[in-house]
């Protein structure tokens, strides 16, 4: 996944999940541009970046859905921001992934 063999310096624990976040598209695909208010309210957009090893139920241990590489869309109002070496990335729960894009 990575560019670089460099390592990623966050290691998320439970369900947590890094994200890298997607720009946002600031033109629809028609040519509309999106005012900033509509763009707010849609889901965000990313790629997995790193993932916790999963959340215990009754003991038992829940592996993540989701995987390095996988493009998600996540709850806009779900998230932690953080920076780490320039970057921009973004710690959730699981909880807060909508879907997978394939």
């Amino acid at each position: 996944m990575a560019t670089s063999d460099k390592k990623l310096a966050i290691k998320p624990l439970g369900d947590r999940v890094v994200v890298q976040p997607m720009p946002k598209d600031e033109v629809s695909t028609s040519g509309i541009i999106i005012p900033d208010s509509a763009k707010q309210e849609a889901p965000s957009k990313g790629t997995v970046v790193a993932v916790g090893a999963g959340r215990y139920d009754d003991g038992d241990l829940i592996p993540m859905t989701v995987s390095v590489g996988d493009t998600i869309l996540f709850s806009k109002y779900g998230y932690d921001e953080v920076k780490v070496d320039g970057k921009d990335y973004y710690i959730l729960s699981e909880s807060s992934v909508l879907a997978i894009l394939s």
